[in-house]
């Protein structure tokens, strides 16, 4: 009586402990399914504590790409400033100073102005465009040439900018925290870059013809064998068949870990108007503080289609989105040593070439 009563017992503990361990089974197996459509569902991630902050960090760790001709400034060491000569962090930058908003919607195409006229013709573009090209929007009471802030200029082009204190560049040179990007193709006139290094800029002169990759010519003052260009190289064609080292400016910046260019000078021989239309997409004009242009209007620029007047209202157009995003024209000046040819025609009293100066407004 007493064994078949234990073998009892023992078959219900059996019994239970089954029981058990298959309800186990069950919850874990419904529980991984649950995790698993959670993931597979944009709105059903499971949050795991402290994992938006460590995303956080993960967000605010600058490029780990290093470039070797950058170094360290012990004189910026020394004074504890953040404009230190290193790539894997911004030289200067404060976090909240015009920084660029990189949830900005992609752009394709800039916004078209309403025609000059309901003819649509060449002079009623053509005289809206030098109007606009010649008249200053904003008033400047110091300006510096070549950087120079006397009359003195001992140079063929009057590179200009604005060091007015109601602008920050006034500010970034006196405390030797001002960047100056040059972008030129085979340009033998360095003098303003040479000035503004010697003035307390770090200055980057991109050039694709120098003969070494990077030059450290003085203590602030690098050349670059870079050509920057409105478009990244296609990366299907092997890097031994292109013709140069071409870069879009956004690139660059985040090769080099700078996120700001407080003065860009560009003489780019007609690549200019698709650069800059490709700063004004790209967001990249936005992170600028004045901007120095020599244009050429001599012929359309590369890859502009469409008859002379819709060149020019295209011309016009880009100009517009700048004002759009705050830069008004503060200087401009008409070279009379170039050829007086307004896309192919000696017409409008126009020059072929001028240098116009913007300040982004924005930047105070």
């Amino acid at each position: 009586m007493l064994w078949r009563e234990l073998r009892l017992r023992w078959r219900t503990c059996t019994l239970r402990l089954l029981a058990l361990c298959l309800a186990a089974l069950l919850c874990t197996h419904f529980t991984a399914e649950l995790k698993r459509r959670a993931m597979s569902q944009p709105g059903l991630i499971a949050r795991v504590p402290g994992a938006e902050v460590y995303n956080r960090r993960l967000e605010d760790v600058p490029s780990k790409r290093q470039v070797i001709y950058v170094r360290r400034s012990s004189k910026g060491a020394s004074s504890g400033r953040k404009d230190t000569h290193q790539v894997s962090a911004p030289w200067g930058e404060t976090p909240n100073n015009n920084k660029k908003d990189t949830l900005q919607p992609a752009r394709w195409h800039i916004d078209l102005q309403p025609w000059a006229g309901s003819s649509h013709s060449l002079e009623e573009e053509a005289r809206r465009f030098l109007h606009y090209i010649t008249k200053s929007q904003i008033s400047c009471s110091r300006l510096m040439t070549n950087g120079l802030t006397d009359n003195y200029v001992d140079s063929k082009k009057p590179w200009t900018v604005c060091l007015d204190n109601k602008f920050s560049l006034a500010h970034q040179i006196r405390n030797q925290q001002c960047r100056v990007y040059s972008l030129g193709l085979g340009e033998d006139d360095n003098i303003f870059e040479l000035n503004m290094a010697s003035g307390g800029c770090e200055v980057h002169r991109f050039d694709p013809g120098i003969p070494s990759a990077h030059i450290h010519e003085a203590e602030r003052l690098w050349h670059h064998r870079l050509s920057v260009d409105w478009r990244d190289p296609n990366p299907a064609i092997a890097p031994h068949r292109l013709h140069s080292n071409t870069k879009k400016l956004k690139t660059i910046l985040n090769d080099f870990g700078h996120w700001k260019i407080d003065v860009l000078k560009a003489d780019m021989e007609s690549a200019e108007w698709k650069i800059l239309e490709n700063l004004v997409l790209e967001g990249v004009i936005e992170q600028i503080g004045q901007l120095i242009l020599e244009i050429h209007l001599h012929w359309p620029g590369f890859e502009i289609s469409g008859n002379d007047s819709s060149v020019v209202r295209y011309w016009y157009s880009l100009f517009k989105e700048l004002e759009h995003k705050d830069f008004k024209l503060f200087y401009s000046f008409k070279d009379l040593s170039k050829p007086q040819m307004f896309l192919k025609k000696e017409v409008f009293n126009a020059s072929s070439c001028y240098i116009l100066s913007w300040v982004n407004t924005r930047w105070t």
